[in-house]
Formats: C-alpha cells, sequence, structure tokens
C-alpha cells in the first residue's frame, strides 16, 4: 500500500474539521445544479404538453413547476455559496494562523527556508489549500449535473444517454494523465516565487546598507536573475495549465456539439418530438459547464495537492530544542557555561552571577556571534549552558524566555507605532502618556537614549513606524529594540552589540542608562553585554576576553586595557 503523503493529509484534514459547512453547501449546490439540469428538460415537457396540445391547464401547471423550480434554484444557491465562502474563508484562516504559531514555535522551526518563502506558504499556499472546500461542491454538483442529464437523454434516446456516458470518462481518463506534470510544474512555480519573496524581503532590509556601500546595482542585477527564474517557471505552469484547459475546452465543446448533431438527425428522422429535441439541445448547451468543471478537476487538484505538500512542509517541520519541563533553582539569575563547544567556541568558560553588569568581548567576531546565537538557540553544543543550575535546552521555554532573554545585533521592528514596538502591543496608545506597567516606559526610554526619537516628532510615541522601521535611521531603530529590551525587564539580558550605529554622545548615554536601571541599588538584573564599545565596556562589573573559542583573560575594562594587549588591540582598534 502507498504511503499517503503529508499534502493528502493536510487536504483530508482540511474536509474533515469543516465538514458541517462543506457537506451541507455542497447538498445545496447539487440540489441548485440538480435544478438547472431541469430546466432543458421542463421546457421541453411545456412544448410537449402544452404547446404542441394546446392544453392550457398543462400549460399552466408546468409553468407553475418550472417557476417552482427557479425558486429552489435560487435559494440553494444562495445559502449554499454562504455556507461553502465562510468555510473556505475559516480554513484559510486557521492554516494561516497555524502556520504563524509553528514559525513563531518557542522551541525554533527547523525549517530550511527563508522568511520570504515562509511567507509565500503563510499566504499563497495556504490560500490555495483551502480552494479544495471550493473544488468539492464544485466537482459534486458538476456530476449531479451530468447524470440528471444523461438520465433525461437515456430516457429521450438511449444511444444519446450512452454518448454522454462513455464519452465523459473517456475525456476525463486522458486528460487526467497531465494531473502529475501540473502538479510538478504548480509547485515549482511556487517553489521559485517563495525564492524571489525571501530574495527581495532580504534586499529591502539591507537598502540602506547596499546604498551605502554602492551595491544596489549588483543587488538589483541578483534579484533580476531569480525574478527570471520565477518569472521561468511561472509562465510553464501557465503554458501547461492553459494547454489543459484549452485541450478541455475543445473536447468539451466537441462533446456537447456531437450530441446537438446527433439530436438535431434523430428529430428530422422522427425519433424524438419537438419537446425532446429542445430538451436535448438545452442539456447539451448546459453540459459544457459541469464537462468543463470535470475537465480541469486534475488542473484543480494538482494546484490545492502542491500547495498543501508545502504548507505541509511547515506545519510538520521539526523544532529545535526539547519539550523542556525543569524550572530553574533559587539562583535563577545565574548563567554558567562550562567546557562549551559550539561553532568557533571551543571549550569556552562562563560565569553570569545574578545582578552582574558583565562585558564579553570577542577578539574573532564569529566568537561573538556564536555566544549570542548559542543563548537565544541553546542547540548543537557539547558541554553544560546552565540557567539557575538546569541545563538551558531542558527549561521550559515560556520559563525560559522569562528569565533570559538575548537581543539579537540586527532585531526587526514591525509596521505600527513607536509605543506598539516598545511595548509589544497595539492599546489605542495607552502607553502615549508614559505609562507602563510599573511607569517604566519613560525608564527604558531614557536608558536606551530613545526618548528623543520619540520627542523629534510632533505624534510622540504615536509616531507611524513603517514595515521594518524603514522609517528610522539605523540608530533609531537600534535604540528603539533596546528600549523595548529593557522594557521587559528580564532577570537576565543578554545584549549584542547594541550600540554600533549610534554616536559616541549617545553611546555614553546608553551606558550609563542600562546601568542606572539595570544594575542600581534595588534592580538586582543581571545584564550581559557582547560588544567591543570601550564606553560600554567601561560600565560593566567585569569583563572576559574571549580569544580562539576560549577565555583569555577576565577583569574589569581599565585592568584589561592596561596589561592585555591582545584586548587592547580590540577595543581600541
Amino acid at each position: 500500500m502507498s504511503k499517503i503523503s503529508a499534502g493528502t493529509v493536510i487536504l483530508r484534514r482540511a474536509v474533515a474539521r469543516n465538514g458541517r459547512r462543506l457537506w451541507s453547501g455542497t447538498a445545496l449546490a447539487g440540489v441548485y445544479q440538480l435544478c438547472a439540469a431541469l430546466v432543458p428538460i421542463l421546457i421541453g415537457v411545456i412544448v410537449d404538453r402544452g404547446v404542441a396540445t394546446g392544453d392550457l391547464t398543462a400549460l399552466l401547471v408546468w409553468i407553475a413547476v418550472l417557476a417552482a423550480v427557479y425558486l429552489v434554484l435560487a435559494v440553494t444557491y444562495r445559502f449554499g455559496a454562504r455556507r461553502l465562502q465562510r468555510a473556505i474563508a475559516e480554513e484559510g484562516h486557521q492554516l494561516r494562523v497555524e502556520l504563524a504559531a509553528r514559525i513563531l514555535h518557542p522551541r525554533v522551526l527547523r525549517a530550511e527556508r527563508h522568511t520570504g518563502d515562509l511567507l509565500a506558504v503563510t499566504t499563497t499556499d495556504a490560500e490555495y489549500t483551502s480552494y479544495l472546500l471550493d473544488h468539492i461542491p464544485r466537482i459534486t454538483s458538476a456530476l449531479v449535473a451530468v447524470t440528471v442529464s444523461a438520465v433525461a437523454l437515456l430516457l429521450i434516446s438511449p444511444p444519446l444517454g450512452l454518448t454522454v456516458l462513455v464519452a465523459i470518462p473517456v475525456v476525463l481518463a486522458v486528460l487526467n494523465r497531465t494531473a502529475p506534470l501540473i502538479a510538478r510544474r504548480v509547485k515549482e512555480q511556487q517553489d521559485q516565487a517563495g525564492r524571489a519573496t525571501a530574495l527581495a524581503t532580504d534586499l529591502v532590509t539591507g537598502l540602506r546598507a547596499l546604498r551605502g556601500i554602492g551595491a544596489q546595482d549588483a543587488a538589483v542585477e541578483r534579484y533580476h536573475r531569480v525574478s527570471r527564474h520565477a518569472l521561468a517557471a511561472t509562465l510553464r505552469a501557465s503554458r501547461t495549465q492553459n494547454a489543459y484547459l484549452g485541450a478541455s475546452t475543445m473536447l468539451s465543446a466537441l462533446l456537447s456539439g456531437g450530441i446537438a448533431l446527433m439530436a438535431g438527425w434523430f428529430a428530422l428522422t422522427g425519433r424524438i418530438t419537438v419537446g425532446q429535441f429542445i430538451t436535448v439541445i438545452g442539456s447539451a448547451q448546459f453540459l459544457v459547464e459541469p464537462f468543463g468543471v470535470l475537465a480541469v478537476v486534475p488542473s484543480w487538484t494538482a494546484a490545492a495537492r502542491a500547495a498543501a505538500e508545502r504548507v505541509a512542509a511547515v506545519v510538520g517541520a521539526d523544532v529545535v530544542l526539547p519539550p523542556g519541563a525543569a524550572v530553574p533553582r533559587s539562583s535563577g539569575h545565574e548563567l554558567r557555561l562550562t567546557d562549551v563547544t559550539y561553532g568557533p567556541l571551543a571549550g569556552l568558560r562562563l560565569h553570569v552571577r545574578g545582578g552582574e553588569f558583565v562585558g564579553v568581548v570577542a577578539r574573532r567576531p564569529a566568537d561573538a556571534e556564536a555566544l549570542a546565537r548559542l543563548l537565544a538557540v541553546p542547540d548543537g553544543h557539547t558541554g553544560d549552558v546552565l540557567l539557575g543550575g538546569e541545563r538551558l535546552e531542558a527549561v521550559d521555554r515560556g520559563r525560559a524566555r522569562q528569565v533570559l532573554h538575548s537581543e539579537p545585533h540586527r532585531t526587526d521592528l514591525f509596521t505600527g507605532t513607536l509605543a506598539s514596538n516598545i511595548a509589544l502591543r497595539d492599546d489605542g496608545g495607552r502607553h502615549d502618556d508614559g505609562r507602563h506597567d510599573g511607569g517604566r516606559l519613560d525608564e527604558a526610554l531614557r536608558a536606551a537614549a530613545a526618548a528623543e526619537v520619540a520627542h523629534l516628532h510632533p505624534e510622540g510615541l504615536r509616531m507611524p513606524v513603517t514595515e521594518r522601521g524603514a522609517n528610522l535611521s539605523g540608530g533609531q531603530r537600534q535604540r528603539v529594540a533596546l528600549a523595548r529590551a529593557l522594557l521587559a525587564a528580564p532577570p537576565l539580558l543578554v545584549l549584542h552589540d547594541p550600540t554600533t550605529a549610534v554616536d559616541a554622545v549617545t553611546e555614553r548615554a546608553v551606558a550609563d542608562g542600562i546601568r542606572a536601571l539595570r544594575h542600581g541599588s534595588d534592580a538586582g538584573y543581571g545584564t550581559v553585554v557582547i560588544t567591543t564599545s570601550p564606553t560600554l565596556l567601561a560600565a560593566t562589573d567585569r569583563v572576559v576576553f574571549i580569544g580562539d573559542g576560549a577565555v583569555a583573560a577576565e577583569g574589569t575594562h581599565a585592568e584589561l586595557v592596561s596589561h592585555d594587549d591582545s584586548y587592547r588591540r580590540t577595543v581600541l582598534r
């Protein structure tokens, strides 16, 4: 027995969890199509039993029946479409929420996809997957229409009915052989589009830097190449789908035309009545649409399956960190690294006590990057990384994030206002007066030297922030992100190069602000700042100097500058 693909599981789940709306909507759609198929049949009956015979009573009765059919047709379409559209919208929403939750999983998603590609999966692929709930009622109602029309044609003339019943499966079987090719082309199209979106996201994020080094032309050329690949994949998929659509339309038209020609011949030879001829012609014309629907079924299912496979790849991706249920002990604010090997780090030992302000200087930038990354996602290392005496990767993730926060060097801002970016909430501006849980917003702004960012704008903390903070300078973004980290007030805060884009005066204000806010007389917070900034290092209690992946020296900033040439060259260059 062949194994069911992950995409098929996603599609089956979509059907199962929307069953009530889906199947009731499908039933209503089937009734609608049944009524639509009855219309040409009833018109033929009216002609034969009312017009041809001159029977006024029969004419009025059958016209009333036709009116009732039209009424049912209108009602079922309205309510069926409403239920089905609700199901499609609900499924798309649930998929987007599920994908977002998976991408933002606290134990860190292990997905080999760039941000832009994940965005494409969360939007386009989730939408295409939810469209299965539109395909099912369309297919079902098309089958109802074809069945009713085929039965009517069999009763009118067995040769006509048999032509329909034999020809449709043959046409569908021929067209269905192209489904795997369509699925491959659609998946390739989505993959290439995701790569282009990912690159565009990266380029827009680094636009200032690219302009600064004059590399925008090279970046444009690189995007042009990736975009051309995406365009080529889109064109291949479109050509395949359009060729399929053209073939299916042609075959459907030929089949309907053939039925009409046969009916005309039978009417001329007296095998069927005038009313029956009208019914056959009307049914043949009516069957063009359901034939077309059934003909494009492979294309629809291929697109939905390809999208569902991409959704399943994200939903089913493993997470990096184990579940973790441990709770830091009473010394929960203490961080200890023992003989840690991770990337370029080799046998690193580091001890940060609760309430201590520690500077970490790495002679090699890769060591600093590795340490910051390890404290954010403790995975793939040897040795022990202990938080409050418990292995960091084994600590409950919610608790670990409450106690230890590692702020990366490159951090993101979000579309909104300054207040919503710093307080990470959008509550209509209640923070704009400077109050936040314990009145710490003003303190965090001052400590991060971010108050002037708000003061420079007429709207203050209500100042709009565009996507990724593009309307702020690099230094302003750094200060807003630092204020956000300080406002969170974690017992242990790790900062990686928080002042590389600010001037010397602002850097001094930031160093003094961190010291005052987190290490004042009653604060008791622990702070680790990974940097080579003399200004920040001078504000720390102690500095650990890492050389070649391990601790090479330790002491105050003044002591190390005076007695360690390697340290002095690293921080004073």
